[in-house]
């Protein structure tokens, strides 16, 4: 009897088919980021608008905290350009007082003079040009017999009775005459004053 073959023995393997690789790659998958809908287009669309609003919101912000910012600073000028001016008037108000505070004796003179009438001539012209000039500079004259007395620019220097033609405290005689600058009183009017009848005693 005969052997079967060393061929004939070993059974008959069956390969799988495998399917050729061709090399073509796949096509390639659509772009995430580009809307493949009409309501993905609009989607993209209303949150670009958003984006936008909410850059023009910050903008606005921004703007205005620098507007206020920018007035704050004018404020804070104006209030400095304020008080230096004030600072400033009021150093050369009190350099006007300090040169012409000792003039008013000067000028205490004059009304001393005028009083007895030795006020002419040279003398004269040269006394009113000097009250021009402080008068000129802020400096004026107040006091006169008949005022009312204030306490706040007039100094009693005597009271002398009673005046049955004034109703309160009045100033008689005006020893020495009152200067102020301004608001500013320099010298306080000196005078001799008088009250009104005090009526009918028990």
């Amino acid at each position: 009897m005969t052997e079967p073959s060393y061929d004939e023995q070993q059974p008959t393997q069956v390969e799988e088919e495998r399917p050729q690789e061709t090399g073509v790659a796949p096509p390639p998958a659509a772009d995430a980021a580009e809307p493949s809908t009409e309501a993905e287009a609009e989607a993209a669309e209303q949150q670009a608008e958003q984006e936008l609003e909410d850059e023009l919101t910050v903008a606005q912000r921004a703007v205005g905290e620098l507007t206020a910012d920018l007035q704050r600073l004018q404020a804070e000028f104006l209030n400095y350009k304020r008080r230096v001016d004030r600072d400033r008037e009021l150093i050369r108000e009190n350099a006007t007082y300090v040169a012409l505070t000792p003039i008013i004796d000067v000028l205490d003179t004059i009304d001393r003079a005028r009083e007895h009438a030795e006020l002419d001539g040279g003398f004269k012209a040269v006394a009113e040009q000097l009250e021009r000039v402080v008068s000129g500079l802020g400096l004026t004259k107040f006091g006169e017999p008949g005022d009312p007395f204030d306490p706040t620019v007039h100094e009693a220097l005597s009271h002398i009775g009673e005046d049955p033609e004034v109703t309160v405290t009045t100033c008689k005689v005006v020893a020495k005459a009152g200067y102020r600058m301004g608001e500013r009183v320099v010298r306080a009017a000196q005078v001799l004053v008088v009250d009104p009848p005090s009526g009918p005693t028990e």
